[in-house]
């Protein structure tokens, strides 16, 4: 009798689908809410003040946002580790896989390879700016903000993980797609163009919001170099202090 397949690799597979799908929905959403500081400095403390809590509790718990920032950096690893099963294992791997990426030019294979590349940056990447999420969760604010950009000159780090980790999730969920959803017989190739370009369009949007929100901060921190450490009062409370 033929030995029965394991369910294991199948299960491994969903599983890493879905925490891929779960991380670019948050990373997505992270994107809008840190962009609030381009309506302004009360609109990003507003923000903050909410995933502390502050609109539900009467004050806020920075504690929320570790929990969030450690939530995430679990969710982060088990992705990893699930994608790390078809990552090559070493040198003569990646020379084969060259080999035949440079004979075939398969554009799919091309996507799959930077997904490894973006994916390999951003395990170095990610846990710098979680750590500082998680440690500091107090420091989240315009100027708190604004300041660790362009005092501590972390903007270096957020420009790299802008580029990987959009780059990252935009293939990610055109390749989830091709995966799982798309249609094979004539449609096929049509619809792999068509999400080609809605994949390129998502990565250039939250490309340049991501760019306009960093340029805004590093904007606001050079502005309140000589003041690094001082907690933004948002004007309503300003003015009750007259």
């Amino acid at each position: 009798m033929p030995q029965a397949m394991s369910p294991w690799p199948a299960r491994m597979d969903l599983l890493q689908s879905l925490s891929g799908l779960l991380l670019v929905l948050f990373i997505w959403s992270h994107m809008f809410f840190e962009s609030s500081i381009l309506l302004g400095e009360d609109a990003m403390y507003q923000v903050s003040r909410m995933f502390e809590g502050e609109p539900f509790f009467g004050k806020p718990y920075p504690l929320i946002v570790s929990g969030v920032g450690i939530t995430i950096f679990v969710l982060v690893a088990v992705h990893a580790i699930l994608a790390l099963r078809k990552f090559p294992g070493n040198s003569r791997q990646y020379r084969l896989l060259h080999q035949h990426m440079g004979a075939i030019r398969h554009p799919d294979t091309t996507l799959w390879y930077a997904q490894v590349a973006t994916g390999f940056c951003l395990f170095f990447l990610i846990p710098a700016h979680l750590y500082t999420v998680i440690t500091q969760p107090e420091n989240i604010g315009p100027y708190a903000s604004s300041d660790r950009v362009w005092s501590e000159r972390f903007w270096i780090v957020y420009a790299l993980l802008l580029l990987t980790v959009h780059a990252h999730a935009a293939i990610g969920m055109y390749r989830l797609f091709m995966k799982w959803y798309a249609p094979s017989g004539v449609n096929a190739k049509q619809t792999r163009a068509r999400m080609k370009v809605a994949m390129w369009c998502i990565l250039v949007f939250f490309t340049v919001l991501g760019s306009a929100s960093l340029l805004t901060y590093m904007r606001i921190g050079y502005q309140h170099t000589d003041s690094v450490g001082e907690r933004y009062k948002p004007a309503t409370v300003q003015d009750k202090g007259h």
